[in-house]
């Protein structure tokens, strides 16, 4: 037979842990009620706080989606080297076998200033006739020949020495590599990624700020609740518990108006954007947040949220302890 000294104390641990649950899931449900009975203030306080989460995710995406277009257009790292018009044919083609000897260099292609014409006319469409009639009153094709190298090794630094070794070349007129593009374009998103950091900060401390005035507005209207709590002997994590949640729950809230509204705006800007692409005959379409990365959105959100009430309501019950 159980022995009942045995029970009462085994029982009395679950009592504790049974009553903790209920009061987090009261805090939980009356936090909430009391957001919802306040429809204004909390769609004010919530529109902020949307607003200041949105504005970092955006650019974001916009980078992300940058980034993407950056890369689907073909990078073939070639190096174009126009030469001098008065370089003979038969030079360019020398030219262009001795850079086929080369270790850093994969392939060349020759383009003769015939090859040329021929492809800006047939680019041309409708107006290659202009283009005909030009080279008919100059008396003579005033395009250059065109040695298209690709460089054999992938590093930039390669791209680089290759270039400025080509540009020392005498019958080179203009070297253009363009895969120079690339790495500006490379550079300023970047730029752009430390940007949205510290936006995604200054915006989150503000977005903090937000919900932690909202719950000292709260927590004076309480305030005589309260001090007769703190005489009976309650513990700040009790008092605190419901004020924390509150502050969830506007920060997911938040989390929740921002995403509809990355959600709308991509939407606004699919169908144009698709459009553009395919004149360009691509397609490119915009990429948002996956559903993982949106979870992540509003925990965050939530988080920021609990991280103001619990600031706001540490700092007030540090000061109205009684001794």
């Amino acid at each position: 037979m159980a022995d009942p000294r045995a029970s009462a104390t085994a029982s009395k641990p679950r009592s504790r842990i049974a009553s903790w649950a209920a009061h987090h899931r009261d805090s939980l449900a009356a936090s909430l009620g009391r957001m919802l009975r306040r429809p204004w203030s909390t769609l004010l306080t919530v529109g902020v706080m949307a607003v200041a989460l949105a504005l970092p995710l955006g650019l974001g995406l916009s980078l992300h989606n940058i980034g993407r277009l950056g890369g689907a257009v073909e990078d073939t790292r070639q190096i174009s080297v126009f030469l001098k018009t008065e370089v003979a044919a038969a030079r360019a083609s020398a030219l262009a076998g001795e850079l086929r000897a080369r270790e850093d260099v994969a392939e060349v292609e020759l383009r003769t200033p015939e090859q040329a014409l021929a492809q800006l006319q047939a680019e041309a469409g409708a107006q290659a006739a202009l283009y005909a009639d030009t080279v008919e009153a100059l008396g003579e094709n005033p395009l250059p020949a065109v040695l298209v190298v690709r460089p054999a090794e992938d590093a930039a630094e390669a791209d680089v020495a290759l270039a400025a070794a080509l540009e020392a070349l005498p019958e080179a007129d203009l070297v253009q590599r363009d895969a120079r593009w690339r790495e500006r374009l490379d550079g300023w998103l970047g730029f752009g990624a430390r940007l949205v950091w510290v936006l995604a900060v200054l915006l989150g401390l503000g977005a903090l700020l937000v919900v932690g005035n909202t719950v000292r507005l709260e927590i004076q209207e309480r305030r005589e609740e309260i001090a007769v709590l703190q005489l009976l002997g309650a513990t700040d994590g009790f008092i605190r518990r419901p004020f924390l949640y509150l502050g969830a729950w506007y920060g997911l809230a938040a989390g929740l108006l921002a995403l509809s509204v990355l959600t709308a705006a991509e939407l606004a800007l699919r169908a144009p954007l698709a459009q553009l692409a395919a004149s360009y005959g691509s397609a490119f379409a915009l990429q948002g947040l996956n559903a993982l990365q949106a979870l992540g959105v509003l925990a965050v959100a939530a988080l920021l949220g609990w991280l103001g009430a619990g600031v706001v309501t540490g700092h007030f019950l540090g000061q109205t302890r009684p001794d």
